[in-house]
């Protein structure tokens, strides 16, 4: 079941008795978790029957324990065990059995919530199967990187703005896949904000701090168009600014441009939409990769490619584990264009 989904029942009261929330994404674990902590009893009822615990220092005795109390002058109890995946029960088949009772046979008035990030259980196992079977199971996936502008512009539409496609490229390529702290920035950002405007590349400059000159997205461009001397420039501000241009998601993000021109060499000839579709970026920035295939010919591409990997070794130290981050970057930018 989808995030939205889970969301949308829950404020419409429909809630069920037990909601198992894993996944390497915590952005959406957090999202329903807090939803279930902040709303579904008042502030008068938290005192007596919302039990927060960690599973860390708990045992599913306890957690049984507790889900298994009446509530107090409420009509329902919250039990949210947090950081779940630390609960070193779930290794234990006398507990794992101890919790499928319990998910086959739960007490209706009680909310019991497992915060399970950054893993999932083994789908083989009993309680895996019963708890798919009884209770809300959702598994928060990382997004991939194709989908990261098409998520930024659905979550700030959903505060009732809009941004530009290079906008949202633009935040994508400074802040990548982190889903918590891209919430952050646009939710601060949106703060100065009238309602409703638009929000572009001047608006995230002066209120996220991205330079609209000096960053990825631009040199990514600059490279589209073998512009050595603007591709040196921003290399030159990342090796000014290293603690907030790294050279390993710099490398990461140059390799997946690389890619993408050498599926856009495949795709010659096919309408701009089914080239999109290949390459998985949106209909508007295919006109830049085609241009940087007619700027690149299939094996200076490789070629790069090549490059590209061994940036990324030496950046990981695995290679010249001497020459600084902001040099391996010059260096490579070098060759990619000549």
């Amino acid at each position: 079941m989808p995030a939205t989904e889970i969301l949308n029942n829950l404020k419409e009261n429909k809630i069920n008795p037990i909601y198992f929330l894993q996944g390497e994404e915590a952005f959406y674990i957090d999202q329903i978790s807090d939803y279930i902590e902040n709303n579904l009893l008042s502030a008068a009822e938290k005192g007596f029957n919302l039990t927060v615990m960690y599973g860390k220092d708990s045992k599913m005795q306890d957690i049984l324990t507790n889900a298994r109390r009446f509530p107090m002058m409420a009509e329902r109890q919250v039990v949210m065990v947090k950081e779940a995946h630390l609960l070193e029960d779930f290794n234990k088949e006398a507990a794992r059995d101890m919790l499928e009772a319990y998910v086959l046979n739960p007490v209706p008035s009680t909310v019991l919530v497992f915060c399970y990030k950054y893993g999932k259980l083994d789908g083989k196992t009993k309680l895996a199967k019963s708890l798919k079977k009884q209770a809300v199971v959702f598994n928060s996936l990382k997004l991939k990187d194709y989908e990261l502008p098409k998520w930024v512009t659905g979550y700030i539409t959903g505060k009732g703005y809009r941004v530009t496609e290079m906008g949202a490229q633009l935040l994508t390529d400074h802040i990548g896949n982190n889903l918590e702290r891209m919430a952050n920035e646009v939710d601060k950002m949106i703060i100065n904000l009238k309602p409703g405007v638009t929000i572009d590349e001047q608006a995230i400059e002066k209120y996220v701090g991205i330079s609209k000159d000096f960053n990825v997205f631009e040199l990514q461009n600059a490279l589209i168009f073998r512009d050595s001397m603007k591709a040196n420039r921003i290399v030159n501000y990342f090796g000014a600014n290293p603690k907030s241009h790294h050279p390993i998601p710099t490398i990461a993000l140059l390799y997946s441009l690389f890619n993408k021109v050498l599926l856009a060499h495949q795709a010659k000839g096919l309408p701009p939409k089914e080239i999109a579709a290949l390459i998985k970026v949106n209909p508007y920035f295919v006109k830049n990769y085609l241009t940087a295939v007619r700027n690149y010919p299939l094996y200076k591409v490789i070629k790069n490619i090549e490059y590209i990997h061994q940036a990324d070794l030496a950046a990981k130290g695995i290679e010249s584990p001497v020459i600084t981050g902001e040099n391996i970057l010059k260096e490579l930018v070098f060759k990619l264009i000549h």
